[in-house]
């Protein structure tokens, strides 16, 4: 018997019946705040509860009049795609004074609105939150004015709060992430990655400027994503004499071949006496103590612009859904929330705790405590720091520890981006660690055929940005040839396995595993990394290549939604790949705002493709006269997609013209996203300091026999 989908029944029995939600963007803008504002008037519309938006913040709500708009299903379509805010953001003096918020709790009992989404800064959440405390008092104020009558305090005594924070620094405390900062770093390596071929043809030094006053997780985090030979932030500034190290990194990365340098400034950045550090300062050190050509360029509002990414609209759709969700389940003494990302899920958190803990790092900042402003940044940024310091700063060969361990590490199945990352980050931690480390070529048809040779530190600086496999990679298995691998492991002694690839490299360590009983050779430590845009490896939530992909197909349904607009009634029909699993056409989906995804994971038959026929012509009488559907490539042998685009150009006729495309191997390529950058360096950084955990532990237990 088929189980119960919860979650549906969960949904059905929400009511939002005579509720009022009103939407506002507050603060500085960040891309993905118009996929936060679409998600809450949705999923605000679905449950049946009225939804207002209110344009320019504050502002906006001080003013009243049709600055406070009823919002429908319709009116929030086309948004996903745009930067910014539609809704508009301003910074608001009067609603900083108490006849601001009075004229504000007006504005909003009119329309019998107690439930206020914020999507902003801490700022802009602060002020929410006093709103709300004062709340009772200003209807008080209001009823004594005469303005509302007594029964209005008694029908809205209460005003909800949930924030959602819109920030590029990604400087809230409580969140891994804040709705922008993907976006941004998008922008940044962009022009990281366009800066990189000019510097390496004239041999020059670039110094880029990023934003974060504060905050230095854009600077870190896109340095951790180029390889940056440097990075200043304002969390950790450099030890006193940081010139002179700085000078001699430049120095010894130029003696080994490399043509360029990269160093990454935040605006905030300072010494350890609070001194500014810009980077018109960095640029005048690098000419006069080292005499390289070196320019500055200074990003600014570039990092703010442009669509969002596909992260950052699916996490401001899904902070949005779970904001309204608050607002439902919320009573009046339900503290004021903020909805945060931890790991992968969607949590709420009490927002005021959020606000201090965020302040607690400037005041640490000021008072010079910089190890305690790094660890109140959270787990998310300490280990971004981690990795850089580890990746970036190669330690003398005399201070190197010695392991004696030669570790292999190979790419399996098919090419995911990120792999060269991973395996960047696996060499230079490996090294780090003492051990030697071996690249095979080709996945395990290159290892049995002895395709192995020592890779150094040097061999894979600039690995980072690079798409697709440097190393070469196979979908072959290594069932067939056990015997030559186990010889090619004997040759060159090698004593742990780092594999890096999709569901053939877990197929193929579970062969190893069981080849163990035949030959001694396989009893190491190997450890698999997730890579594979399918992202359908069990034990992961994501795995790495999975969100360039995203990005590729996105940014595509992008442009092909953008071709009809001026060719109304059109539906597109796009196949993506994922073989068996349906990860990138749901997500796609709900990032690129489908109608409807097919998958293998939930099947469909003929009825449910009528109904979604019938979806769709509804649809074209509205104002909204396009239409998306996506299709997993392997979702039903039946259902192709020829098939259904035959069904809807039958079934549609009359009311709209159908079109289908087909992505194929163009979500395998391209350079990789900052995201699957990070995500393959951090965790093949941690992949590795487990394999040399595994390998002294076995030496030592050997050595106790």
């Amino acid at each position: 018997m088929a189980q119960p989908d919860t979650k549906k029944i969960f949904f059905e029995n929400l009511s939002g019946a005579g509720k009022a939600i009103a939407v506002l963007t507050s603060g500085g803008d960040a891309q993905g705040m118009n996929a936060a504002v679409r998600a809450v008037v949705r999923m605000g519309t679905y449950v049946g509860a009225k939804v207002y938006f209110i344009r320019e913040g504050y502002q906006g709500m001080v003013d009243g009049g049709e600055n406070i708009i009823e919002a429908t299903w319709e009116s929030v379509s086309s948004m996903l795609q745009v930067g910014g805010t539609v809704i508009g953001s301003a910074r608001c003096k009067d609603f900083r004074t108490h006849e601001g918020r009075l004229k504000a709790a007006l504005n909003l009992v009119k329309l019998g609105i107690t439930n206020l989404c914020v999507i902003g800064g801490d700022g802009s959440l602060t002020g929410a939150n006093l709103f709300r405390e004062e709340w009772s008092g200003l209807l008080a104020e209001l009823v004594e004015q005469g303005s509302i009558e007594r029964q209005s305090v008694e029908t809205y005594s209460a005003l909800h709060i949930v924030g959602m924070v819109g920030s590029i620094d990604n400087d809230f405390c409580g969140t891994d992430m804040t709705i922008g900062t993907d976006s941004a770093l998008h922008r940044i390596i962009e022009v990281v990655d366009a800066i990189m071929t000019t510097a390496q043809s004239h041999q020059r030094t670039f110094v880029l400027e990023v934003m974060g006053r504060h905050c230095g997780y854009l600077a870190l985090v896109s340095a951790l994503a180029c390889g940056a030979d440097w990075v200043l932030i304002p969390e950790m500034p450099p030890e006193d004499g940081w010139e002179e190290k700085m000078c001699q990194k430049l120095s010894a990365t130029r003696s080994r071949g490399t043509r360029l340098n990269i160093i990454i400034v935040a605006e905030g950045a300072i010494d350890r006496h609070g001194k500014p550090i810009t980077s018109s300062i960095v640029k005048d050190l690098v000419v006069k103590c080292l005499g390289f050509d070196t320019r500055v360029t200074i990003l600014g509002h570039v990092q703010r612009g442009g669509t969002p990414s596909a992260f950052d609209r699916i996490l401001a759709s899904r902070m949005g859904v779970e904001a309204v969700l608050a607002l439902l389940e919320t009573t009046a003494n339900t503290p004021a929330c903020v909805v945060s990302l931890s790991g992968n899920q969607s949590v709420r958190l009490p927002l005021m705790e959020c606000v201090q803990m965020t302040q607690e790092v400037q005041k640490a900042m000021d008072e010079k405590k910089f190890e305690e402003a790094v660890k109140l940044r959270g787990r998310s940024f300490e280990n971004n720091l981690k990795t850089y310091k580890l990746l970036a700063h190669r330690k003398p060969e005399s201070e190197l520890p010695i392991s004696n361990f030669n570790v292999a590490v190979l790419n399996v199945g098919a090419p995911a981006a990120g792999m060269n990352a991973a395996v960047r980050s696996a060499v230079r931690v490996g090294i780090s660690e003492g051990h030697k480390m071996f690249a095979v070529s080709d996945g395990f048809e290159g290892f049995y055929k002895g395709q192995i040779k020592e890779i150094k530190w040097a061999d894979v600086g600039g690995w980072t940005g690079q798409g697709g496999s440097l190393l070469g990679t196979k979908r072959t298995l290594p069932a067939k040839h056990v015997g030559k691998i186990a010889e090619q492991m004997r040759t060159h002694n090698i004593n742990a396995l780092l594999v890096i690839g999709g569901f053939e490299a877990l197929e193929s360590l579970l062969q190893l595993y069981e080849a163990r009983a035949t030959y001694e050779e396989f009893c190491i430590p190997m450890c698999m990394l997730p890579a594979t845009i399918s992202n359908n490896v069990p034990g992961t939530d994501l795995s790495i290549g999975a969100d360039t992909a995203l990005n590729a197909i996105v940014e595509t349904c992008d442009r092909i939604k953008q071709s009809a607009s001026g060719t109304k009634r059109r539906v597109f029909i796009i196949e993506t790949m994922g073989g068996y699993c349906g990860y990138l056409a749901t997500v796609a989906g709900l990032a690129a705002g489908a109608d409807a995804a097919y998958i293998y994971e939930e099947p469909f038959d003929i009825r449910d493709l009528q109904a979604n026929v019938e979806h769709l012509t509804e649809k074209m009488k509205t104002s909204i006269q396009r239409g998306l559907v996506l299709r997993n490539e392997n979702s039903n042998e039946n259902y192709t997609t020829d098939f259904i685009y035959q069904l809807y150009s039958e079934e549609g006729k009359g009311v709209f013209d159908c079109r289908k495309n087909v992505l194929g191997h163009m979500q395998q390529g391209g350079a990789p996203s900052p995201f699957d950058r990070n995500f393959g360096t951090k965790i093949s950084a941690k992949a590795m300091q487990w394999v040399t955990k595994k390998l002294v532990e076995t030496f030592r237990q050997d050595e106790g026999k």
